[in-house]
Order: structure tokens, then sequence, then C-alpha cells
């Protein structure tokens, strides 16, 4: 039953994330319908992601009443009835009102799952879940890209993904006993994570006066600023400033998703061997050298590499930073900061994509590699900043 137990959270992983890049890949497409401004989809990005932070924030509560499987089954359905509202939509302001249900069937689900396999399951797993999450991520644009190509309307790309949503829907109402079954044991088969936790005094003020929570925080903030902002904008930048077609740049974002796919498929292997704290740093440096492939003035393809690179390298980032968070602050912290580091991940998803649309709207998209690059910085520093912290917290323990 274990194995049964992973396959069905890993398959909502892949529900998650199909709907993620389906806006940006589409929207080339999708604007000049609407006689929409450039940047609208930002503020759609926007929507979606202020009903995320709603789930996440009511997460706790729903979970606890209902439970993770009832909350997967209902949240994989709103979002499937979201995205079927968004093939029929007659006008920008019909996608703006399902754009809030689309982010709200994502929330509850992130935070409850992340935190529960980050508490009893090995890194691999971490790894493994959010491969999947790549895996929905990746089908959207390539569905979007193939309808667009073959001369049909975006609307049969968001229709396809909406009864893919359907069919897990099905699935996961067969699947609802096991969730009874596997609950109460609250017992994972891999046990607790094997790993030294050191947990820090907490200040009276609470958890965000621990060193280095905030400097997580900042980490988790422009790590979904690129991921958002390349997966939004990514397919408008190669139109606008590579002058590909819209099939053509639907189909290199989907290799973007795909990168970090089949990078999170490989980082489950590699930590049997590496720990997070160096592959974590291994990944911002991978997505610094994507990034620098953009900004430089070479031939398109080049930017194919780029955007392969920044996947390649987000893919370990991500899923090890939040598996780190019992080892670094405490497995008795680790739920609310949880809470805090996905409320963070989803502001820089929900802010920094409309800025950069919005500033891209009034020059041009070539900025948006020289974004890339600056939030990649910002990441590398905090990162290596909660290193030092961690590090010198282990040597005072030790003395």
């Amino acid at each position: 039953m274990a194995t049964v137990f992973l396959i069905i959270i890993y398959l909502a992983f892949i529900s998650l994330g199909l709907p993620d890049s389906m806006i940006g890949a589409a929207w080339p497409m999708m604007r000049p319908d609407f006689g929409a401004p450039v940047d609208a989809a930002g503020l759609l990005s926007m929507i979606v992601v202020a009903g995320t932070i709603v789930s996440s924030l009511a997460s706790s509560v729903v979970l606890n009443k209902l439970g993770t499987g009832k909350v997967t089954f209902i949240s994989v359905a709103v979002t499937a009835f979201a995205l079927l509202g968004f093939s029929y939509s007659p006008s920008i302001l019909w996608l703006a009102v399902l754009s809030f249900p689309l982010g709200l069937g994502a929330g509850s689900i992130d935070a409850g799952l992340n935190n529960y396999v980050a508490t009893h399951y090995k890194a691999h797993h971490m790894s493994w879940l959010h491969c999947f999450w790549g895996v929905g991520a990746m089908l959207g644009p390539i569905i979007m890209s193939r309808y667009i190509a073959a001369g049909d309307s975006w609307r049969q790309g968001f229709l396809t993904v909406s009864l893919i949503q359907f069919a897990l829907v099905v699935l996961l109402f067969i699947a609802l006993p096991l969730w009874k079954r596997a609950e109460p044991a609250d017992q994972a088969p891999d046990g607790q994570i094997q790993q030294e936790i050191i947990s820090p005094q907490v200040p009276g003020t609470g958890v965000l006066r621990i060193k280095g929570v905030k400097l997580a925080l900042t980490t988790f903030l422009f790590y979904c600023g690129v991921e958002a902002t390349l997966g939004l904008w990514g397919s408008s930048f190669l139109v606008n400033v590579k002058e590909l077609s819209a099939a053509t740049a639907a189909g290199w974002v989907s290799l973007y998703y795909g990168g970090i796919t089949v990078g999170r498929l490989i980082t489950g292997f590699v930590t049997f061997r590496f720990n997070n704290r160096q592959l974590i740093r291994t990944g911002i440096l991978v997505s610094l050298l994507g990034a620098l492939l953009l900004v430089l003035p070479l031939p398109a393809i080049f930017s194919l590499f780029g955007f392969i690179l920044v996947g390649l390298g987000s893919a370990p980032i991500f899923p090890c930073m939040l598996h780190e968070t019992p080892a670094r602050f405490g497995k008795e912290h680790s739920q609310k900061i949880m809470g805090y580091q996905m409320a963070m991940a989803y502001t820089g998803g929900a802010f920094l994509p409309p800025m950069l649309g919005w500033i891209a709207a009034r020059s041009s998209f070539m900025i948006l590699p020289f974004m890339l690059v600056g939030y990649i910085i910002v990441m590398l520093i905090s990162s290596e900043k909660i290193n030092a912290v961690m590090k010198k917290r282990k040597e005072e323990v030790s003395m």
C-alpha cells in the first residue's frame, strides 16, 4: 500500500504542474483574441497566485477537517472545472474570474504534501515528487504548442488539459479509501528523515527571529520569481526578441520545464551521494549560466540551451530547500516555517513576473534575462549566508 500511496501523491503533483505554464505558453495567441495589453498575463498570474495563497493559509484547518485525500480530490476537481471554463471564456474578464479558483486548487495540496514528505521521507522522494510536478508543467505547453501548430485554437489546449484533470479526479475518487487507511498511521515507509537535526532556540518573538529563516524566505521568493517569470514570459521573449513563431516558442518553453523535470529525476539519484546544500549551490550556478546565455546577443538556438540550463539548474533548488527545512530549523518548527516558505514562494510567483511584464510593456522583453540574472545572484548570496549560519550553529553545539 505504501507504493500505491506514493504513486497517488506523485499523480497529485502532476495535476499541480499541468496548468502552471499554460497561460504563458498560450498568451501570444490569446492576447490578440481578447484585444488585451501584453502585461495582462501578469495580472492573470497574480490572481492565480492569490487563490493559491488563500488556500495555502487555510490549508492546516482544511486538512485537519477533511483529510489529505479529500482535499486532494476536491482541489483537482476545482482546477479541472476552472480549466474547462478557460476553454470557453468569452472575455478577459472571465479569464480573470476563473484564475482565482485555478489558484485555489493548488495551495492546500502543495503545503500539506510538501511538509509530509519533508518530514517523513528521504531527500530523493522530495526531488521525485517535484519531478512529477515538472511532468505536468512540461505537458501543458507541449499540448498547447501542438494545437497552435496544427492551426487550432488555444481553447482546445485548455479543454484537453481539463479533460486530463477530470481523469485524475476519477482516479483520486477511487483511491479515497487508501488515504483513510494511510493517514491514521502517519508513518511513511522510509521512516523518519535520516539527517542530523540541530533545533535552534526559538526567540519569544517567534520562528521568524530564528537565524537563517529570513534568508531562507528570500531564497524562496527569488527562486519562484525566476521559475515563474521565465515560464510566463519566456514565450513572449522568444516571439518578440528572437522572432520565433508562437508554436516554436511554446515548444521551447516546454523544454525549459522538461529540463526541470529531467533534472529532478536525476537529482533523486544524486542525493544518495551529495547533500542538499551541495545540490542547491550547484543548481543556482547552472541556472546563472543559463540566464547569462540569454543575456548574450547570440543566435536563437543558444536561447534554447539557456532555457534548458535554467531548467536543469532549477531542478534541485526547490525540493532540496524544502527538504532542508527540518534540518535547518528543527522538526518541531518545520510545519510553521514551511508555511511561511510556501507563502513567500507564492509571493515571488505572484509579484515578480507581473512586475517584469509591466516594465517590458513599456520598454522591451530584452530586460527578461537581465532580471533573471539579478534574481539568481540574490538567491546565491542568500543561500550561501544560510550555509554560514548553519555551520556556525553546528560549531556552537559541538563546543
